[in-house]
């Protein structure tokens, strides 16, 4: 059983493949065959040293975005069973912390999370309580199950941009997160989605997966373009998920008047942004960050069991667990949408797990 350890931004080298022991099965405990494990822009920014969503103790098994199959469970495990095809969900909240109590789990005071810091999906098998469990049909491909968790944190920024029926929204991005905001920001309602982008292939993609527009903010008016095809002064709702302060300053220039801009990605921690008060005051803008995934799991993988939303043509490359560096690395690469990681991904495309 073999794991992918991080061992630290300055060491080197940054991951070691190590053997892996397991105790035996605490009572409501899960035993995982890991079969795909997505790479996070998380994952890159504890890569480099930066914040992730919870305290990063190396040495650990990155990896919170994971799908697999269960193979052994605890004595007082209910529901889940050996042979289930199962996403996690990698987000615990201690549920006593003032937070927790308020309805915020989100931003639980004592947050602890699979492949953050606690051993994740990197790895050839994971041990997960029963509750982070949901199963997925077993005619999904697992490097697309594994996608439950981004799929979940967008549905929450979604559910913060109350999209009404009839109104326009601008995503800003083309990762995967941007695409998977789009998609669902048309499942909600929106009458037009516009994709900012800052490649001609990213826009085709963008149209190609129910886009109604898609802007080459490189070699278009960004701003005049919003204005045309929103057939107003700025779209009703802007979704921004690239982190930087060029993304968040278009963001504001293409909010329109009452519009609501929610600040999706995560950002470099040092990164800041001058905010002009009187066009927020002017505009009367309502501006809204997004954290996690708090109870969103679940309608995720309706979602990609529905078969709804599209998700195969996002993962642009799949790396084993030896080389995982040279996959946070490709993630961070404009070419990538999405970076997967496997282990016995190929044996379930065989059929022979």
């Amino acid at each position: 059983m073999k794991g992918c350890f991080f061992l630290g931004a300055r060491h080197e080298p940054a991951f070691e493949i190590r053997e892996m022991k397991f105790k035996p099965l605490a009572p409501k405990e899960v035993l995982i065959k890991v079969c795909a494990c997505g790479v996070c822009g998380t994952d890159v920014h504890i890569y480099k040293g930066e914040e992730g969503s919870a305290a990063v103790n190396p040495p650990v098994v990155l990896g919170h975005e994971f799908a697999g199959i269960v193979q052994e469970v605890g004595s007082e495990v209910t529901v889940t069973k050996p042979g289930d095809h199962v996403s996690l969900d990698p987000n615990m909240y201690c549920g006593i912390c003032r937070p927790c109590r308020m309805g915020k789990k989100q931003n639980c005071e004592n947050l602890f999370a699979l492949g953050v810091n606690a051993n994740g999906g990197f790895a050839e098998y994971a041990v997960c309580p029963e509750s982070q469990c949901f199963k997925i049909n077993n005619d999904i491909d697992f490097e697309v199950a594994a996608m439950s968790e981004p799929l979940a944190c967008v549905i929450h920024g979604i559910d913060l941009a109350e999209i009404k029926s009839g109104q326009t929204v601008a995503v800003i991005g083309t990762g995967a997160i941007g695409f998977l905001m789009m998609q669902v920001a048309k499942l909600r309602g929106a009458s037009t989605v516009i994709m900012c982008a800052v490649d001609d292939a990213k826009c085709e993609l963008a149209k190609e997966l129910g886009a109604d527009y898609a802007i080459n903010s490189k070699s278009e008016n960004l701003v005049q373009m919003i204005r045309e095809y929103s057939r107003a002064d700025g779209a009703d709702v802007v979704i921004e998920c690239v982190g930087n302060p060029i993304a968040t300053e278009q963001a504001f220039q293409i909010a329109g008047k009452g519009a609501r801009v929610v600040l999706f990605s995560v950002p470099n921690p040092k990164e800041t942004y001058e905010l002009k008060l009187f066009d927020v005051f002017k505009k009367e803008l309502t501006i809204v960050g997004s954290l996690i995934n708090p109870d969103t799991h679940q309608r995720a993988v309706n979602l990609i069991n529905s078969g709804r939303i599209e998700i195969k043509k996002l993962i642009t490359q799949v790396y084993d667990i030896e080389h995982l560096e040279e996959a946070i690395k490709c993630q961070m690469s404009l070419e990538s949408i999405k970076a997967v990681s496997y282990t016995h991904l190929r044996a379930h495309e065989t059929g022979a797990y």
